[in-house]
Order: structure tokens, then C-alpha cells, then sequence
């Protein structure tokens, strides 16, 4: 069997596909931490979640490079993205336009990625960061433009030191990476203007 005929096929209607999760995307990042789901049939690789894949599918083309770990840039989840986007995948985090990480691992961190600069802070890397659930963890709160008041998430599996991590990005606004949430085909969204606050 051919390396091609192993990869599983991506929109079987893109321009109406790309153009829902395109949507549940921007509800994500514009109303931050409310779930969105990504309606999108499609068998995504091993190692990517339905809406990571999806979103990938929607945003990634031979024009913006894309980080992923070791195991999935070598794999069926590399092959895929190739065959069905032209992306670059890039061994250097601070090089990528997208990237996925696993909520659960040490690294890298998110300061590792291309925060943007005072020109272009558009340029900077939107990291989806696939967890094992988006509830159900240690919460912590929200606060910022697209939340009135303040809002909570409890994503799962997140490695010591994470809310950290997404507290010294917002930190750095308007500069710093954009953040969403995956699991299944669900996505939460984390843009750099998002405060975050854990409970005392």
C-alpha cells in the first residue's frame, strides 16, 4: 500500500468546511473561554484531535509553517498535513506560524514560540494545545476584552506550570502567541489579551 493511499482524506466539501470551523474559530478566540465545537467529518491522523485537525486544515497552507512534536512531524499526523495543506513543518518552535502541543509534556514552552514584534504582532504563533479533556481540571479565571466580568475554564491535563506560562504571555500584549484549547472536536480560545488569574 502506497504512503498516499494511508492517508486519510481532509474536507470532502472545503469551501463550506473551512468555512464553518473558520467561524468556530473566531467565535473561539473572539469570546474567550467558551467552548466552541468544530463540525467537520473528517478521520483526522493519529496523534491530532478532530478540532485541531480541522482547524489546521482551515488555516495552514505552503505559506505558514507548522511546529509539531517529534513523534507526530515523523508520523501519520506529518504525512497528512503535507499531503493535504503544502505546509512546512519546522524543527524550530520561534519558525512556525501554528503549532501543537501536548498539554500533558514539559515542553517546549510557550515562550519558546514567535510572540510577533511591534510591527507585526499578527505574525506571532497560534498554539493549539491539546488536552485530555476541557473540564474537569484545576480551573483558574479569565478576564479581558470578550469576557464581561470574569469567566472560568478547567481544561485537563495541563503540566505544572502551565497558567504560569499563559499568565507571562498575556503579559506580554499586545505581543505573544494565541492559545486554544482541543480536545475531540471541541476548542476553547485564549487570545494574548486574556488575563489569567488561578484561585486562591
Amino acid at each position: 500500500m502506497s504512503a498516499q493511499a494511508m492517508i486519510s482524506p481532509g474536507f470532502s466539501d472545503p469551501v463550506f468546511q473551512s468555512q464553518t470551523a473558520f467561524r468556530a474559530l473566531l467565535s473561539a478566540l473572539s469570546e474567550p473561554g467558551m467552548l466552541q465545537r468544530v463540525v467537520a467529518e473528517i478521520t483526522p491522523p493519529e496523534g491530532l484531535d478532530i478540532a485541531t485537525a480541522t482547524a489546521l486544515l482551515t488555516l495552514a497552507d505552503y505559506e505558514t509553517p507548522v511546529w509539531l512534536p517529534e513523534a507526530l512531524r515523523d508520523g501519520p499526523a506529518g504525512a497528512w498535513l503535507r499531503f493535504h495543506c503544502g505546509a512546512a513543518l519546522v524543527d524550530d518552535p520561534a519558525e512556525a506560524a501554528f503549532a501543537v502541543i501536548d498539554s500533558a509534556a514539559d515542553g517546549p514552552k510557550l515562550a519558546a514560540f514567535n510572540p510577533g514584534n511591534d510591527q507585526f504582532p499578527d505574525r506571532s504563533t497560534t498554539v493549539f494545545v491539546q488536552c485530555a479533556a476541557l473540564d474537569g481540571g484545576a480551573g483558574f479565571s479569565l478576564s479581558g476584552p470578550g469576557i464581561l466580568g470574569s469567566r472560568s475554564i478547567a481544561p485537563q491535563g495541563l503540566h505544572p506550570g502551565f497558567t504560569e506560562e499563559l499568565s507571562e504571555n498575556s503579559a506580554l500584549y499586545p505581543l505573544g502567541v494565541d492559545v486554544v484549547f482541543a480536545h475531540g472536536d471541541s476548542l476553547i480560545g485564549l487570545p494574548r489579551s486574556t488575563q489569567i488569574e488561578e484561585p486562591r
